[in-house]
Parts: C-alpha cells; sequence; structure tokens
C-alpha cells in the first residue's frame, strides 16, 4: 500500500508547491530544489522517508532561525489555500513534520507554529515528540485546545493525545496513567463535530487496551447523556467486545446462552494465498424475546515460529426476533498485503456470538 501512497509525491506534486514556495521565498532556487529533492535513491524512499526528506530540503531555503521560519510555513499555507492545493491531504504532513524536526527545542514557538498548522493539515504525528519530551506542559495545551473556537484544534487535542496512536509514538506516561488524557476527551464528549467525537471513541479504545476498568466507568458515566455519547462508547468498546470482556457485554446485554449456532461449516478448507476463506453457519435466537446478536470470527493466523496469532472481525450486530433463524456467509481475504505476511500450514477459524467463541475449524493455506 505505501510503495502506492509514496507517489503522491510525483514530478507534478513538486511543480506546484514550488511554485507557492517562488511567491513566498526571497530568490528561490527551484533548480537546486528540485535537484536536491531528486537525489540517488529517491526512488527508493518509502512514504514517511519521503517526508522526512521533504523536511530536510525545506530546511535548506528556509531561515535559519526557527521563529522566523515558522513565519515562513505559515505564508506558504496561506498561498496553498489560496491555490486551492493540499489541505487535509496526506502529501502536506511534512509541515508538521518541519516542525517536529526543527522545534523540538523551541516549545513556545513550536506549540503555536502546530495550532495554526493543524487548522491546514493534522499534526497528531509531528506532536508526538513534544509529548514525550514536555508531558505535563504539552497536555495542559491539550485541554486548551479541547476548547478552541476551530474544530480541527479540538480534533487535535484528541487524537494527538491518544496513548497508541497507530502509526505514531507511543506515550508510556499516558498508557500508565491517563488521568489528563481524560480531561481532555471530557470537554469533547459533545462535541458538535462528529470528526472530532470519532476521534474521542479511538482515543478511549486506545486507553481501554491497558485500562479496561476506566474504560467501564466512562461507559458508566457517559451512558444516556446523548446519543452522541452513546454512539461515542459504543465505538470506543469494541476493544473490549472483541475480547469478551464481560463488564461490557453485560452492559449491552449480549446473553450468549440463548443464541445457538448450527452447520458451521469452512467451504474452502484448503486455501491459495491471494484467494478467499470461505465459510457459512447458522444463528438461531432460542430465546422468548427479541435478543441483540452480535457475529463475529476469529482467524487465527499462523505465523513464522509455528504459532498462532489471532485476529477477531466483526460480522454484524442487530436485534433478532424470537426463533429468528439466519444463516451466514462469508469471505475472509488472503490477499498479499503490505501489513500483514502469509505463511503456509494450518490456520483456525472461529465463530463467536455476543463474545463467546462458539467452535473451532481448522484450514490450510498454501502458497
Amino acid at each position: 500500500m505505501s510503495s502506492l501512497l509514496k507517489d503522491i509525491y510525483s514530478p507534478a506534486f513538486y511543480g506546484r508547491f514550488t511554485e507557492v514556495l517562488t511567491h513566498v521565498l526571497p530568490d528561490f532556487d527551484k533548480e537546486r530544489f528540485l535537484s536536491l529533492i531528486f537525489m540517488d535513491g529517491y526512488e527508493n524512499k518509502a512514504l514517511k522517508e519521503r517526508m522526512r526528506h521533504n523536511s530536510i530540503v525545506l530546511h535548506e531555503f528556509m531561515p535559519a532561525n526557527f521563529t522566523i521560519a515558522t513565519e515562513v510555513v505559515k505564508k506558504i499555507i496561506t498561498r496553498l489555500r489560496a491555490e486551492r492545493f493540499g489541505e487535509d491531504s496526506l502529501a502536506m504532513m511534512f509541515l508538521p513534520d518541519y516542525i517536529e524536526v526543527y522545534g523540538l527545542d523551541d516549545y513556545e514557538v513550536a506549540v503555536k507554529a502546530l495550532e495554526f498548522i493543524t487548522q491546514f493539515v493534522s499534526c497528531e504525528f509531528a506532536v508526538r515528540p513534544f509529548l514525550l519530551k514536555y508531558t505535563e506542559k504539552i497536555m495542559k495545551q491539550m485541554q486548551l485546545w479541547s476548547v478552541h473556537e476551530n474544530y480541527k484544534v479540538r480534533r487535535f487535542a484528541s487524537e494527538g493525545s491518544r496513548p497508541r496512536l497507530p502509526w505514531g509514538l507511543a506515550i508510556p506516561a499516558l498508557k500508565k496513567d491517563p488521568t489528563q488524557v481524560l480531561a481532555v476527551l471530557e470537554n469533547l464528549k459533545n462535541d458538535p463535530s462528529e470528526w472530532v467525537r470519532k476521534s474521542v471513541a479511538n482515543n478511549l479504545n486506545d486507553i481501554s487496551k491497558d485500562h479496561p476498568e476506566v474504560m467501564i466507568a466512562i461507559v458508566r458515566q457517559w451512558h444516556g447523556v446523548s446519543k452522541e455519547t452513546d454512539a461515542i462508547i459504543k465505538h470506543a468498546s469494541r476493544t473490549l467486545l472483541k475480547s469478551g470482556h464481560a463488564e461490557i457485554l453485560q452492559h449491552y446485554g449480549l446473553e450468549s446462552k440463548s443464541i445457538t449456532m448450527t452447520d458451521f461449516q469452512i467451504l474452502t478448507p484448503e486455501v491459495k494465498i491471494g484467494d478467499s476463506l470461505e465459510f457459512t453457519f447458522t444463528v438461531t435466537n432460542d430465546h422468548a424475546e427479541k435478543q441483540t446478536v452480535r457475529l463475529e470470527y476469529g482467524v487465527y493466523y499462523n505465523k513464522a515460529n509455528g504459532q498462532l496469532s489471532k485476529k477477531v472481525f466483526k460480522i454484524s450486530e442487530r436485534l433478532y426476533l424470537p426463533g429468528e433463524r439466519a444463516v451466514v456467509k462469508r469471505k475472509q481475504s488472503f490477499k498479499l498485503i503490505t501489513t500483514r505476511t502469509f505463511y503456509p500450514g494450518k490456520h483456525r477459524l472461529s465463530i463467536i456470538i455476543n463474545g463467546e467463541e462458539k467452535e473451532l475449524q481448522s484450514f490450510d493455506i498454501f502458497a
């Protein structure tokens, strides 16, 4: 995937970006900039390497004084907006990266720059080193950002303070004690922006991985406050639901005793890498009343060392009427992807109903 994403940095992209720099930087040398960008080995750089490379090359043309340089970055963004170029795009993530690389030792100036830049392109990755170095200080700033007039800054307060941001640096202090994060999320739980509220849910989901008891307490506190908070805590409970956490299952009325599964069959017991696993089963609500049924399946992937690693996938969650029966058929792709390596050998598949693993069957993967 990243081998395709990295091509967002195309000659056409740099052509437009250098035109912007020409308007902002006096005596800008476009040919030199492009020669530094397309240095030997550029084609082999991955996406994040290209982002960092862009920051380093840009620095060659920026004022040495970081405070002045941040003012130039603001001018670049103003021009980019005027050109309707790059707002909220992955390609512009090297602008916050510039602050991360060159502003870590200039806290006050960097924080102001991040607040400005995140209104153009999100800064949640760039703020991570600041969280590591200035945890207490910047978490207080996050609380101020959580009540900012701009929704992108408010979202930055939540997304930036996630203890386990995917693809970003983890913050050990926040993983150990999320108290300061919770203060930020409390300000955002009824935010008018769905984008912000989704970030709140993702942050809470991070916290649930280290502190399930904290997440359970939040569920109880926020339940019924509004339809927005109910949606937040449901989305934030996904890891606990997938792990079959008893209290969260009970909270959502997910009782498995009265739900039966029959006719579980793996239709493709041998799957070639690149093809799909196919399976079917029947689920029945034997309860005298309607019942919420959450259907999931677990794939036990064979690892390089021969051990199995389980990953849970959701099928559906809905009300079943008394006696209702449904035949479920699903496919699970084994097409090659950059985020997972498939190893030939015996794998396993389970069906999970309301958090309870009902049955396991085996299948084989071959090259």
